[in-house]
């Protein structure tokens, strides 16, 4: 398993995890109209753009295909003040979860926003979402909660944040 920093050409795979990964995950949660309208396609366009511009790792397979991804950045909220960073996305293949992948997917975000100058850092997490406890794992609190409307659907949101990034490199991550 590598894991590195994404470049555009992979943004195919990391598209096809992120709708398979909403599909197996979210079916049932979110409405199955917003799960039909993500293709890969649409998906591919969006994180060609996001690779170009932001901040991406991909986990890959010794055969050399995407099993998962991250993201991650400034914190977009701008409502939660005690916290400068995000991660923004992790998925995984749900036949390559609980394998320890998404703890090294998390490790080089925090590091590229420690190199940045950001210290803390949350995550946005569907009430529903069976993983949440994964954050939880990783020493995350649960800050605050909010709601979040997809296609109509008005679905709780939690909020995890670790206060010290630095706590999740001491982690073992």
């Amino acid at each position: 398993m590598q894991i590195r920093r994404a470049i555009t050409e992979d943004a195919y795979g990391v598209a096809k995890v992120q709708v398979d990964t909403w599909e197996s995950t979210y079916k049932g949660i979110v409405p199955e109209a917003y799960l039909e309208e993500m293709t890969y396609e649409n998906r591919e366009e969006k994180w060609r753009y996001i690779i170009e511009k932001g901040m991406v790792f991909i986990a890959e397979n010794d055969s050399g295909e995407i099993v998962g991804f991250s993201s991650g950045g400034p914190e977009r909220s701008e409502e939660l003040d005690d916290y400068d960073a995000e991660l923004y996305a992790i998925y995984i293949r749900k036949e390559d979860q609980r394998k320890g992948i998404g703890r090294k997917l998390v490790t080089p975000v925090v590091q590229e926003l420690l190199e940045r100058g950001m210290t803390s850092m949350v995550v946005a997490v569907l009430s529903e979402n069976p993983f949440r406890h994964f954050y939880e794992a990783l020493g995350a609190k649960r800050i605050d909660r909010m709601k979040v409307d997809i296609s109509g659907k008005v679905l709780d949101e939690w909020i995890y944040g670790w206060a010290d990034l630095r706590s999740l490199l001491r982690e073992g991550n």
